[in-house]
């Protein structure tokens, strides 16, 4: 692994032997227009390498992310141990780009395998640390459909070293006493605390949990001009203001006191950012350098998203996948 300074500091990955940053790298926006912004390929390899220089050490992609598992692949074949590439199963494979429909998935042990065959050749590498069924699928459907046998049978073969989920409330809860899983991925964030209860339950359940959509997209910094996945057009500014959360900031950046907020909860381990603007990037670094919000914010923070109908399992998921990047 690199020597550099691990972003946010280092946090071992649930029950594993895995050593990682607590700040990851969400790489949906090196996907191309629609998901993420128009990035040369050039352009996309420096930037890739500049997230494990930055001290990142977690990059999480997908399949269904366009061209970002190519780009990765490129960008750091060179330094495959400077890095744990984190992907995801159960897409479509053979699909290159991306629609403007929302991803389809599949659970079945061909296809499963078929994709993370496929993801090891894009991301040029022998084999990947973490794989996560993607989609959001039921349990009876992991179970059912053999793709729990597929992950495996790619563990025991040495192409797979840590095998989870990506999902969310009401699933989420039936994976807690799900032995066969390493870690699950869910969205949190400060304007996002609906599976906050059910992250505890399945860290205390010796998983390890990746909180996607940390930042919101951004929206709290972007003057709202975009919104976080799941939420629905000025839902997350109306819960801001309603909570009346800048009376806490005390100095700081809205952007600041969303990550700090998010790493200030115990039971999440990596905590996933995603830009492809450099300065962007070092920025969350270095705001994820100043360690967790003070329990006293924090505590202060729930009770007031907890009135204004923010808390935990408060508020519904909307469906339909990311809008573009604003």
């Amino acid at each position: 692994m690199t020597t550099t300074t691990p972003a946010g500091g280092i946090r071992r990955f649930g029950n594993t032997d895995l050593q990682v940053s607590r700040l990851g790298y969400g790489a949906m926006e090196l996907a191309g227009p629609p998901l993420g912004r128009d990035i040369a390929e050039s352009d996309a390899v420096h930037f890739i390498n500049g997230i494990v220089d930055s001290g990142i050490t977690y990059i999480d992609t997908s399949i269904d992310y366009g061209r970002s598992e190519r780009l990765i692949g490129k960008a750091l074949a060179h330094r495959r141990g400077d890095c744990y590439l984190a992907s995801k199963c159960a897409c479509a494979v053979g699909v290159k780009g991306h629609g403007d429909k929302h991803e389809k998935h599949t659970y079945t042990c061909e296809n499963v395998i078929a994709g993370i065959e496929q993801s090891l050749v894009c991301l040029q590498t022998d084999f990947l640390y973490v794989v996560q069924v993607h989609g959001d699928p039921t349990r009876k459907q992991l179970e059912g459909g053999g793709v729990i046998e597929a992950l495996q049978k790619m563990k025991a073969d040495g192409k797979v070293r840590c095998i989870g989920i990506s999902s969310r409330l009401p699933k989420l809860a039936d994976f807690v006493n799900a032995d066969y899983f390493d870690l699950v991925q869910v969205p949190y964030s400060l304007l996002q605390r609906q599976n906050e209860d059910v992250i505890a339950a399945l860290k205390q359940s010796g998983k390890a949990i990746v909180a996607r959509g940390v930042t919101g997209r951004g929206a709290p910094a972007k003057n709202w001009e975009t919104r976080p996945i799941g939420t629905v057009q000025g839902y997350v500014q109306d819960l801001w203001e309603r909570a009346g959360l800048d009376d806490l900031l005390d100095g700081m950046s809205r952007l600041e006191f969303m990550i700090r907020f998010v790493l200030a909860n115990d039971n999440i381990d990596v905590a996933l950012v995603a830009t492809t603007n450099r300065d962007h990037l070092l920025e969350d670094v270095a705001l994820a350098s100043k360690g967790p919000l003070d329990p006293v914010i924090v505590q202060a923070a729930c009770d007031r998203l907890d009135a204004a109908g923010g808390g935990a399992g408060q508020g519904e998921y909307a469906r339909g996948g990311p809008t573009p990047v604003a």
